[in-house]
């Protein structure tokens, strides 16, 4: 009882650094809106890695870094058009950090769904239904039907089940790997929730690797290794590479590429998901588990390890492992 005390503790200690870090480059940005926030400035603050640094804020904040700066800008702006009547929008654009005002305009009607100028001249009574405004898909405030409340209910209440189920099967371990020698078929642009591209691209590194007798499962590793920070790289340079891997003396030509992952220190996340579930589980690595482990990101690749094939197993899942290198906080 006495371990579980001090455990649920020291859990709670290491959760806490993780937030106080990261409040500290909330404050930073709020007392800072006006100049360039930079990522590196950002990541030496919280003392986080650059490479991961964007995937710990999205993961605790909820939000992504570059959408989070923007929404505090476009906010204080709102609140300085309605206090400052006398300021110029332009003035109040730059005073927020935007480059020109044909930025903070685009920015601005994109967050409130109106122009600087319409907001600044809004009714005072009408300032109360700007979160309505707000909302990208909505045109037109209107209350929601039973039908449709209820299939939301019903839509929320198994999503928690789901997430809940993926927590309570989750295994996460803490295990020293050795460096690996990998052959990959590398694709570059958008991947995400394309499963038909993860497909085609895990078919041509098997017909390259089968004839030369290199799919030795269970010896080998099926991998997809996420090159780029899909927060800071644009969707169309995005490098994922699929791998298996091989003998040190493999040759490899054409589209067939050779490179080592580096060994180290991993945190391995063992997985049952459904297609659409990794989201979550990353999530769970990065917001959770991470925050309560004493461990904190390493420069090194992520990846995820394919245990199984989905299509064989009875429920259709995805037995996955995924990597995310660590070191000591």
């Amino acid at each position: 009882m006495a371990d579980s005390k001090i455990e649920a503790q020291r859990k709670q200690f290491m959760r806490q650094e993780y937030f106080g870090r990261i409040n500290k480059v909330l404050d930073y940005i709020e007392n800072h809106l006006d100049e360039e926030l930079k990522l590196e400035k950002l990541a030496e603050i919280a003392n986080f890695s650059r490479y991961h640094f964007h995937r710990i804020f999205s993961a605790m904040v909820g939000e992504p870094l570059g959408k989070f700066i923007n929404r505090v800008r476009c906010e204080q702006a709102a609140n300085a058009l309605r206090a400052n009547a006398k300021k110029s929008i332009t003035e109040i654009a730059f005073d927020m950090g935007f480059s020109s005002s044909a930025t903070f305009a685009r920015a601005f009607k994109d967050e409130f769904k109106m122009s600087a100028s319409e907001w600044r001249n809004l009714p005072c009574e009408k300032i109360r239904e700007y979160s309505k405004i707000r909302k990208a898909d909505s045109k037109e405030s209107e209350v929601p039907s039973e039908e449709s409340s209820y299939i939301a209910y019903v839509n929320f209440r198994n999503n928690n089940r789901r997430i809940a189920m993926l927590k309570e099967k989750a295994v996460v371990e803490v295990k020293e790997l050795e460096e690996m020698n990998v052959a990959y078929v590398r694709h570059i642009g958008p991947y995400k929730g394309n499963s038909k591209l993860f497909e085609g691209l895990f078919n041509k590194l098997f017909a390259w690797a089968g004839p030369r007798g290199l799919v030795n499962f269970p010896d080998s590793k099926l991998m997809s290794v996420y090159h780029d920070d899909p927060e800071i790289t644009e969707e169309s340079k995005l490098r994922v590479s699929v791998c298996l891997t091989v003998p040190e003396d493999t040759k490899v030509d054409g589209d067939v590429g050779m490179m080592k992952m580096a060994g180290g220190k991993y945190a391995v996340g063992r997985f049952e998901l459904q297609s659409d579930q990794y989201p979550e589980a990353w999530n769970h690595m990065v917001a959770e588990w991470l925050p309560e482990s004493g461990y904190q990101f390493d420069d090194r690749l992520c990846f995820e390890n394919y245990l199984n094939n989905s299509k064989e197993h009875p429920e259709g899942l995805c037995i996955t492992e995924i990597y995310i290198p660590i070191k000591p906080m």
